[in-house]
């Protein structure tokens, strides 16, 4: 009988992947210290090998700009909303 599918959560791929990187043990040795086949540690290293230029680029702070403004407009909205919502409110109490 096969092995029952493991689940992990991303702060034990990451120890690990930052382990082999660092490559102070061999592959078998992390493999064995971790109870893990060598090629899902290699999995896990090939991804944070892939997504470390992203943490240096200037894409993520024009995100982090967007978002903001995002939200400045956003709030901007919802103060039009509220006072068209309080200026509809007298004036149905008029009538």
């Amino acid at each position: 009988m096969g092995r029952k599918r493991r689940n992990f959560s991303k702060e034990f791929k990451a120890k690990v992947a930052l382990e082999a990187l660092r490559e102070r043990e061999t592959l078998q040795e992390l493999a064995k210290k971790y109870d893990l086949h060598p090629n899902q540690i290699v999995s896990w290293k090939k991804v944070i090998q892939g997504e470390l230029p992203e943490l240096f680029s200037r894409k993520k702070d024009k995100k982090i700009e967007d978002t903001d403004s995002q939200i400045k407009s956003l709030y901007e909205e919802i103060g039009r909303l509220k006072m068209e919502r309080d200026w509809l409110k007298k004036k149905v109490d008029e009538l």
